[in-house]
């Protein structure tokens, strides 16, 4: 008896050391798997090799950047975006941020530039710009049953503009003293409201808490597209001005990698196609 339970002892302590040992080995699997990826991600790091390229954007600019009905956010900036991350093997985070703290979110490298109709005039020395990709202008838009049609019907009017905007630079700078026009129209508004985002200044037209908006002709466009003939884009416009990329200042580097793409997408009209399919052709400049 002794005998026989000596035996079932020693085949249990076999078991149980051939259990600990699959276990040991399974655990130092995961250890070098560990080890192995972490020195992959050190290797990229150490290179200054790019794995994720991170934009920054208005989530409510259409068509450039916004959130569709099904909760995606697509634009004809994130397209671009997406092509020139394939062409180059990095992985694309969208990064929806407030306007006003774009600055920020690009300096402490939260992302990897702004990408998002984002005008360069007036902005030149605050940030490394890729060359200009779309031919803006700034309007205004009104309701078209609302007796507004020339700029001169605006005195005394609210008119709404996007917080930090070039709609809202054209109306209230004037450092050189060249915008002398533009600051008077806007003194002859009743008042000038700042809003968040332009799907707000267009709810606020349709319930006539605004009687106009200042904004960039490309989106004008397409929010009008969008909700039918109720709006009217007056003749003339307040400025003229070209969006690019904004990289944060001095980083050259990522600016030539990523204009450098997207220069080989307008020579091989792939830039064309996607600028066509967000109806954007007639303002694109980029290789033309």
């Amino acid at each position: 008896m002794k005998k026989r339970f000596a035996w079932i002892l020693a085949g249990a302590l076999a078991l149980s050391c051939l259990m600990t040992g699959c276990g040991n080995k399974k655990e130092e699997t995961k250890a070098e798997t560990k080890a192995e990826t972490t020195a992959v991600e050190e290797t990229a790091a150490a290179s200054g090799e790019r794995t994720t390229f991170t934009v920054g954007f208005d989530a409510e600019f259409p068509p450039y950047g916004y959130q569709d009905e099904n909760g995606e956010y697509v634009g004809f900036d994130l397209d671009l975006a997406a092509e020139v991350c394939t062409r180059n093997g990095w992985e694309l985070v969208k990064k929806p941020i407030n306007w006003d703290s774009k600055d920020m979110e690009l300096n402490t490298e939260v992302i990897s530039c702004i990408w998002n109709g984002f005008t360069m005039q007036g902005r030149e020395d605050k940030y490394t710009w890729s060359e200009a990709y779309v031919d803006n202008s700034q309007v205004i838009v009104v309701k078209k049953d609302s007796g507004i049609a020339t700029y001169a019907d605006l005195a005394g009017k609210i008119v709404a503009v996007q917080a930090d905007s070039s709609a809202l630079a054209a109306l209230t700078e004037n450092e050189d003293g060249s915008n002398a026009e533009n600051i008077a129209l806007a003194e002859s508004f009743k008042q000038m409201v700042e809003v968040p985002d332009y799907n707000t200044a267009f709810l606020n037209l349709e319930a006539g808490a605004v009687d106009a908006i200042a904004m960039d002709i490309g989106v004008a466009q397409y929010q009008i597209s969008q909700r039918g003939d109720e709006f009217v884009i007056l003749d003339g416009t307040i400025a003229s001005e070209t969006y690019g990329i904004g990289f944060k200042l001095g980083n050259t580097e990522l600016r030539d990698a990523v204009q450098k793409t997207l220069d080989e997408m307008a020579a091989d009209g792939t830039f064309a196609k996607i600028a066509e399919k967000w109806g954007l052709s007639e303002a694109v400049c980029l290789g033309k």
